[in-house]
């Protein structure tokens, strides 16, 4: 991406054709996705449950990649307005330096696979782990104002599950506690398939909403959760009261929204 592009947003307006578009990611959500949202409690006792027997037992977690994976060759090559979540975890460095390989490596899967637990039971999908981060993703389909609300609320789920899911289970081990931080933004996307392959060629999603998702995840802080004015606009009346607009210091954030040449408004959950 050219430093143009970098210092640039798009808000990723729908081709003409955006609606039969729609209508099949309905349909395949529909068809393939049953997952509903639990509330924050019993999120919190499942991962207490399976943290307590990984790092007894080392169990194994289910695979989180085959319903993203189905719905993106689903729709190889096409453009989708999407909002994206990057979850990165805080002080792995600490918990390396402190810990043993293989107990560092049983904490850092079981905390990117309980990320990936709270996305699936908000109607979200896994696009991937990358080092002590996790991608995600989700369809707004004809309801993004809805899915607007279901990520948001996937956020705050993530700081409680690793607040009092997983730093309780890691206390009683004298284990240094895990922090997070959140960025999240909305926009258009494209699917990449990379090979010939409908079945075997690697598949992943390309677009500003997961370039400056990124970026607004590497710039906040420990448990702080950032949206970007795309999400903050949709969002039930209820939930945009928990947040306030952001104000940076000096360059520290220096990407403007391509349609109105201003810098793009991110916002802040106020604990």
């Amino acid at each position: 991406m050219s430093e143009k592009d970098q210092q640039t947003k798009e808000n990723g307006k729908p081709k003409n054709d955006s609606k039969s578009n729609d209508q099949r990611v309905i349909e395949v959500m529909l068809a393939g996705r049953k997952t509903v949202t639990v509330d924050s409690e019993t999120l919190i006792k499942e991962t207490q449950k399976r943290i307590w027997a990984s790092l007894k037992t080392g169990i194994e977690y289910q695979d989180m990649f085959e319903n993203s994976d189905n719905f993106l060759r689903e729709h190889a090559f096409d453009r989708l307005q999407i909002f994206v979540l990057f979850v990165d975890l805080v002080g792995s460095t600490d918990l390396t330096l402190s810990l043993p390989a293989k107990k560092v490596a049983s904490i850092m899967s079981s905390f990117s696979q309980e990320m990936a637990f709270v996305l699936k039971h908000h109607r979200g999908y896994v696009l991937k782990f990358v080092g002590d981060a996790v991608i995600g993703y989700f369809i707004p389909g004809n309801s993004p104002l809805l899915i607007a609300d279901y990520v948001v609320n996937s956020a705050i789920r993530m700081r409680e599950v690793v607040e009092k899911g997983i730093n309780p289970i890691l206390n009683e081990y004298d284990y240094p506690e895990l922090n997070i931080k959140i960025g999240i933004d909305y926009g258009e996307s494209v699917v990449v398939q990379y090979g010939k392959s409908k079945v075997k060629s690697h598949v992943d999603l390309l677009g500003p909403a997961l370039s400056i998702a990124a970026k607004i995840q590497n710039l906040a802080k420990p448990n702080q959760i950032l949206i970007g004015e795309d999400v903050f606009t949709k969002l039930h009346p209820s939930l945009k009261k928990l947040f306030t607009e952001k104000h940076w210091h000096g360059n520290e954030w220096r990407y403007h929204d391509r349609e109105t040449g201003k810098l793009y408004p991110v916002f802040e959950i106020v604990d």
